[in-house]
């Protein structure tokens, strides 16, 4: 009878779990945050308890999964609605390296080992440092490298061709909200950025998903839901 019931719970478990992936949203592992990637292993540990609940107390594990979801989702709601908190809950990216300068204090903040930076950088591809222009660790613990333009697969340089360096576009609109400092640093102000989506057609800020500037001077707007006013 325990094989059978133990079975029963393994399933409901499994189809507890399902329902509450459904309603928290499906994203790739790489895509989680730190503390989203907590927050699922806590749960599968639950979840693991209550299919070996042999005691009819199987209703307090699933009472701590509803109660685990629903603070993933207010999370969630949070970092979608208020844009300044979401470095709190999700992090935020950090400068490990940038044209030949390893920031030394971003490696502390990170936790991260140098040698697991250049272990980083040979598993993506880059043998030397001087490949590479700009490394930057994402929210989700992944580190992203922007590699020198003729340093690039395919290389420019086998074309005896030298194309200018890019640099790593700047948000200046996430989800409706203007991001100030983001302006402060490229000495823009928002009486800048008005005139400059109005001549784009843009009016309504809100609308926004996504604003960037790169560094070559270009404003490229997303909008909201194909929103073009």
């Amino acid at each position: 009878m325990e094989i059978l019931k133990i079975i029963g719970l393994s399933l409901g478990s499994i189809v507890v779990l399902f329902i509450l992936t459904k309603i928290v949203g499906q994203r790739e592992m790489s895509g989680l945050s730190i503390f989203d990637f907590m927050l699922a292993i806590t749960i599968g540990s639950i979840a693991a308890e209550m299919a070996t609940s042999l005691e009819d107390n199987f209703m307090q594990p699933l009472i701590a999964m509803v109660i685990y979801t629903i603070v993933t989702l207010i999370i969630s709601f949070i970092n979608m609605k208020f844009v300044k908190l979401r470095p709190i809950f999700s992090g935020k990216t950090l400068i490990l390296y940038d044209n030949g300068t390893l920031f030394k204090d971003n490696f502390k903040k990170a936790k991260i080992d140098l040698n697991d930076f250049l272990s980083q950088c040979r598993t993506n591809g880059f043998f030397n440092l001087s490949d590479i222009k700009t490394a930057l660790l994402e929210e989700n613990g992944k580190i992203s490298f922007l590699p020198y333009s003729d340093k690039r697969p395919a290389n420019a340089s086998d074309f005896n061709i030298k194309p200018n360096d890019d640099g790593v576009s700047t948000n200046l609109i996430l989800d409706g909200t203007i991001m100030e400092e983001n302006l402060k640093e490229l000495n823009l102000d928002k009486q800048w950025l008005d005139k400059a989506l109005r001549k784009q057609g843009i009016y309504k800020i809100e609308n926004i998903f996504l604003a960037t500037y790169s560094v070559d001077g270009n404003l490229s707007v997303y909008m909201t839901n194909n929103v073009k006013d």
